[in-house]
């Protein structure tokens, strides 16, 4: 693990949130330095510590992927003693994420504006499911809800198919990094004004912004958007095809690329076919071209076609498996996976690991003796 300071070492972060949005967003800050004391009920803790299989002896793999470089303490938010803890926290911190539903941190004394008025610098994070307005604020916000909800279910599929979620939950996912986003463009701003800001981001807003060129279609053109399997709405050829033995994905972005891939597989002729010339036409009339491109790509394995096209500088690569995916980033040198204390975790894409995941109130006792201390 490693012990340098961040650029985020100083800042306190009082992380109320809990599952996945909220969590990923703090162990980000954390991973960047920052002191992230998780806020968990008592005994159980978070949800996610009873999300396995699979688990590494007693944790579940679901908590530990969310919650490494943090410090827990298990407080009662329904005990007025425990919420005066939290208030005291609250406080102290430069940071405070929660994804309670809207206004319950309010009822008890602990949105950001109250806090803000013993602690002006606070930036303050709520997480909702589908904002906090009255008609929203009784809907469940869980991820596979937002996928089919939000409309990203709809344009997941094979087009005959049914409507099929991502096999991650990246609504979850976004949305904590656009809270990343807010809360660091807050403690910027803070930096100018002296003052902190309260930042709201929903799991809906999230879905929508996830759907990228496929919203940007219905936005702008009215054009809804179906499934269609891997195939791109707008590039082609963009998707997978069949090899001799397994899958090969291929992303032709633009002509020239084309005609590389046309020359590369013996098909000089398809650059110039009328059919194909541009990715407009080859659009229009992708069937065609899957069903030319398809024939010869069965003749060989699928690590032959990616040996030639990547010879080629066409863009290409085998469907890996999550375990064939890490092996691949080993190779590479990215080191994807470190060890904290025996636990094997994720390397942080961003910052570094000083900390493996706490156990419930595992650092309660340190935590609420400072609490009780008059601030200095």
């Amino acid at each position: 693990m490693a012990d340098s300071a961040g650029p985020l070492d100083g800042l306190l972060v009082a992380d109320f949130s809990r599952v996945l949005a909220g969590p990923f967003a703090s162990m980000t800050l954390g991973d960047l330095g920052a002191d992230v004391i998780k806020v968990e009920r008592p005994g159980g803790g978070d949800d996610t510590r009873a999300w396995g299989p699979p688990w590494h002896g007693d944790d579940a793999t679901y908590y530990l992927g969310l919650n490494r470089n943090k410090r827990s303490v298990a407080l009662d938010l329904s005990d007025e003693g425990d919420r005066g803890l939290a208030r005291a926290l609250g406080e102290r911190a430069d940071v405070l994420i929660e994804s309670f539903r809207p206004g319950l941190m309010t009822s008890w004394g602990l949105g950001g504006d109250a806090l803000r008025e013993r602690n002006p610098r606070l930036v303050s994070c709520s997480i909702t499911a589908f904002g906090s307005s009255e008609r929203a604020a009784g809907l469940p916000g869980y991820d596979l809800l937002l996928q089919a909800m939000g409309g990203l279910m709809s344009v997941t599929g094979e087009a005959d198919g049914p409507p099929l979620k991502v096999g991650a939950a990246v609504v979850d996912l976004v949305c904590g990094l656009l809270a990343v986003a807010g809360i660091e463009a807050a403690l910027v701003e803070r930096e100018r004004s002296g003052t902190g800001r309260h930042v709201e981001i929903s799991l809906l807003d999230s879905v929508l912004t996830s759907l990228l060129n496929q919203g940007s279609g219905w936005v702008s053109a009215g054009a809804e958007p179906s499934r269609r399997g891997n195939r791109h709405p707008s590039i082609a050829p963009y998707e997978t095809y069949e090899a001799a033995d397994r899958p090969i994905a291929l992303a032709v972005g633009n002509d020239r690329l084309f005609a590389r891939l046309c020359e590369a597989v013996g098909l000089e002729e398809l650059s110039t076919d009328e059919r194909f010339a541009t990715n407009t036409a080859r659009v229009a009339n992708l069937d065609a071209l899957g069903e030319a491109l398809e024939a010869v790509f069965r003749t060989q394995p699928a690590d032959h076609w990616v040996e030639v096209l990547r010879a080629a500088n066409v863009p290409v690569g085998p469907i890996n498996s999550v375990s064939e995916a890490y092996a691949l980033a080993e190779s590479l040198g990215l080191e994807p996976i470190l060890e904290a204390d025996g636990v094997p975790l994720a390397r942080p894409p961003v910052g570094t690991l000083r900390r493996r995941p706490p156990r419930v109130d595992e650092h309660g006792d340190e935590i609420r003796a400072w609490l009780r201390e008059a601030p200095r």
